[in-house]
């Protein structure tokens, strides 16, 4: 199933002990329909606290059989207003995770010069001078194989950080006076996506060379990157269970 999420209110996706997940919340739906018998869930991945979803998706083996439309039907009836399912079909031996090629993240960043208050929960807040075009030569250095030690949050538990970016672009929203990043690789890890954008705003400040993702890249040193964007921009768009597009393959 595709779910959509609203993350301000909840504390990441994975269930957590006594907190509001999102992981949480679905299994508890789960658990009204089965009249008290537990569903165990499994997502794509782990969104942190704030983050929003627009493609998060999950899987789950239900005791009955019940056609995918009236389990959506379903499901949406039990959600919380912050929650949507928006997709859902049976599909034998499918897994959410391990069977993802890719995922697609998009961060929002407001660059107004004061925090605008209905907008503080979906984007980063950004109001320095920037030069756009330095950003979007900087994005170029991401594409293709890398290892983004430098990028990786001290929380996570995996070992290898070598990842590779298909995608990574920048977009001016002038209307509403927003940049819009977006990223597409066959995995990220903690932070990265929310440290990427950190490093890149800086870039486009001239706190930094313009090709400063390579010097990072060899260094292999987190203090060096630093910064570390909102949670509250950060979207996962879109999980690919295909071949990327190649209208999104920048490396080919």
């Amino acid at each position: 199933m595709k779910v959509r999420y609203d993350g301000h209110d909840f504390h990441g996706f994975q269930r957590q002990p006594n907190l509001r997940t999102v992981q949480g919340v679905i299994e508890s739906g789960l658990k009204k329909m089965m009249k008290g018998q537990e569903v165990m869930t499994h997502g794509s991945g782990r969104t942190d606290a704030g983050v929003h979803s627009y493609g998060q998706i999950i899987h789950f083996d239900f005791p009955n059989e019940i056609p995918a439309i009236n389990m959506l039907k379903a499901l949406n009836s039990l959600m919380p207003l912050d929650v949507e399912f928006v997709e859902s079909q049976i599909q034998e031996g499918f897994h959410s995770r391990f069977d993802a090629k890719a995922k697609w993240y998009q961060y929002r960043v407001d660059c107004g010069r004061y925090t605008d208050p209905f907008k503080r929960f979906y984007t980063g807040h950004y109001p320095y001078p920037l030069e756009v075009d330095r950003i979007k030569i900087a994005l170029k250095d991401l594409i293709g194989e890398h290892d983004f030690t430098s990028f990786a949050a001290s929380g996570g538990v995996i070992e290898d950080k070598v990842r590779t970016i298909y995608y990574a672009n920048v977009t001016e929203d002038k209307e509403a006076n927003e940049l819009v990043f977006d990223f597409i690789g066959n995995g990220f890890l903690y932070n990265m996506v929310r440290i990427l954008v950190a490093t890149a705003l800086e870039i486009g400040n001239n706190r930094r060379d313009i090709h400063d993702f390579i010097r990072l890249f060899e260094v292999k040193d987190r203090q060096q990157a630093r910064g570390t964007a909102p949670a509250s921009g950060l979207y996962l768009k879109e999980v690919f269970y295909d071949e990327v597009p190649k209208k999104y393959r920048q490396d080919q």
